[in-house]
């Protein structure tokens, strides 16, 4: 059996939600038992997010094999439960890279290199390359931005060629548009949809199904308004609807019905008996009950530099989510901008919280902030949990005040550091260039025998994924176990720490790797299971436990399936 392929456009405005769109068309055909992949193609010049500040492009994604990536990645893996790779991000500017390396390497014998066909045929071998693995049943391809933008232009021209290249029954493509309701005229409005399709048409492609996002359910007029002006068949205008929780989706499209739409679009009756007639939606909806009705609500703080921006943490936001489920614990997840925080302040700003998690991040800004909010924690025995950066600030502040090594500090803030508790890796010192040069992927982490860590995990050797250029000094390592911490998960390779626990207190725990990005639906990470069940307990004793909290919108309830 062929691979398929699903293309995924979008229109009229940006945000629309094509990538919760796919990772839910994703689970929904895994479901029935076929096996999908997703992949991204972002229109910008930059060869991938890794240099883009987190206010520009929200939090950089990070796969096993080390590529730096759109944070839709994470919501594909989250929903599917499965990994992804270096080919399922692609740039513009990493297309041009390519076909400008081997133009300097004469690939090309000598010819002119033009957009057609040599940008054309890199972006079709990128959107062909997980299929021909023989992997996949199914290849879901998204689009960033909007139809109209020049930056798309290529790739759609990439699909209008695959299409006719690939056959019938091998491909589809679905376009997600925004059906607005104007409140003075009562009215949803169709005219965006029409135009945006419209302008797809210019570009040679004709969408299978349509996609609505609107705030208002769509009548039966409406979708035949639409079949009839944009040239689909009335059953594929599809409504996708405001959802309490983007892990109801899922559902909302079931009821839609356009699991079955793409499954009889793509695959003949005979190839249909390989997999389920009807998808197995049964965990999903029971993690979705607990999801929904939780016992209780918990405040934990998030302290980091770049929470003015919804999507900068967006792994750690929705690891929270996911880890509370199993225990029906709410997380209401409290951002603390770590400019503001000061000695003076830190009480006011963390004294009502059932935790905090100090945040990843790169530069100085911000660090003194972090570093208070270790010492609040630590001070008074709060559950902390470190992530990268919020590891490094928490050994910073254990050498400080603990150690008495006023002036500890990164090298990477203040190079003349007296206490360089933490210090650029060797292998990163003779490099210059920014992209892609950082330790980036999966790497072994050790585990010490009897350590919390080790009780975490339930073994002793563990693989987690890295986005840093500093390190824990190994010359004032010991110094620092001396006065009591302790470096619970190494590298074997490299006795890189990984790990750094405090024993005497509750839950201190840093780790130098990115424990959010292995977080899926159905199996939060340990990590931050083990933290949340530390804050629920922290937060009973403490009295800072409240009830369910109600979700921010009100909205019409969607799913079949009984909350």
């Amino acid at each position: 059996m062929h691979t398929k392929y699903i293309f995924v456009t979008g229109g009229v405005t940006s945000s629309l939600g094509k990538g919760i769109f796919s990772a839910s068309l994703g689970r929904l055909l895994a479901a029935r038992g076929l096996t999908v992949t997703i992949q991204k193609f972002d229109p910008y010049i930059n060869v991938d997010p890794g240099t883009m500040n987190p206010y520009e492009h929200g939090e950089v994604y990070v796969t096993n094999d080390g590529a730096e990536t759109d944070l839709d990645l994470g919501h594909y893996e989250r929903f599917l439960g499965r990994p992804t790779s270096q080919a399922n991000n692609v740039t513009t500017g990493r297309v041009y890279l390519e076909v400008i390396t081997k133009e300097r390497e004469g690939a090309y014998l000598g010819k002119t290199v033009q957009v057609v066909p040599h940008i054309i045929d890199e972006i079709k071998h990128w959107m062909l390359k997980l299929g021909e693995t023989g992997e996949y049943d199914v290849v879901i391809t998204e689009i960033g931005g909007t139809v109209g933008d020049i930056e798309a232009q290529p790739y759609l021209e990439a699909i209008r060629q695959l299409r006719n290249e690939l056959g019938p029954r091998n491909s589809l493509t679905s376009h997600l548009t925004l059906v607005p309701y104007l409140r003075a005229a009562g009215e949803l409005k169709t005219k965006p949809t029409q135009h945006s399709v419209k302008e797809l048409l210019a570009h040679g492609l004709q969408p299978d199904t349509i996609i609505c996002r609107s705030e208002r359910s769509l009548d039966a007029d409406i979708r035949r308004k639409i079949s009839l002006f944009c040239n689909v068949d009335q059953e594929a205008v599809i409504q996708m609807l405001d959802a309490e929780t983007i892990y109801e989706v899922p559902l909302l499209l079931r009821d839609e019905g356009i699991g079955e739409l793409v499954v009889d679009s793509l695959f003949t009756e005979q190839e249909q008996d390989r997999f389920a007639t009807t998808p197995d939606l049964d965990a999903w909806i029971d993690f979705l009950k607990r999801l929904k009705n939780p016992a209780v609500t918990i405040p934990i703080a998030l302290v980091g530099k770049y929470v003015e921006h919804q999507d900068a943490y967006k792994s750690i936001t929705e690891s929270f989510i996911l880890a509370g489920v199993p225990d029906e614990v709410q997380v209401e997840c409290r951002y603390v901008l770590s400019d503001d925080l000061t000695e003076d302040n830190v009480e006011q700003q963390l004294g009502d919280v059932a935790g905090v998690l100090v945040a990843p991040g790169f530069g100085d800004r911000g660090i003194e902030g972090k570093v208070q909010a270790v010492r609040y924690a630590r001070e008074n025995d709060i559950p902390f949990f470190g992530i990268c950066l919020g590891l490094q600030c928490g050994i910073i502040e254990f050498a400080r005040n603990v150690c008495g090594w006023e002036d500890a500090n990164s090298t990477e803030f203040d190079p003349e550091t007296q206490y360089p508790v933490i210090n650029l890796m060797s292998e990163q010192k003779k490099i210059s260039d920014k992209g892609g040069t950082m330790r980036l992927g999966q790497y072994e982490c050790k585990l010490k025998p009897e350590s919390r860590a080790a009780e975490i995990y339930g073994t002793d050797l563990v693989h987690e994924r890295h986005r840093h250029r500093y390190e824990v000094n190994n010359v004032l390592r010991y110094k620092l176990m001396e006065e009591g911490m302790r470096f619970t998960g190494v590298n074997p390779d490299t006795d890189l720490v990984e790990i750094m626990e405090l024993p005497d207190k509750r839950w201190f725990l840093g780790v130098q790797f990115h424990p959010e990005y292995k977080t899926t639906v159905g199996d939060p990470h340990p990590l931050f299971r083990s933290f949340v069940q530390a804050c629920a307990a922290y937060a009973q004793e403490r009295g800072l436990r409240e009830s369910p909290q109600p979700p921010e919108r009100k909205v019409v309830p969607l799913a079949s399936a009984d909350m």
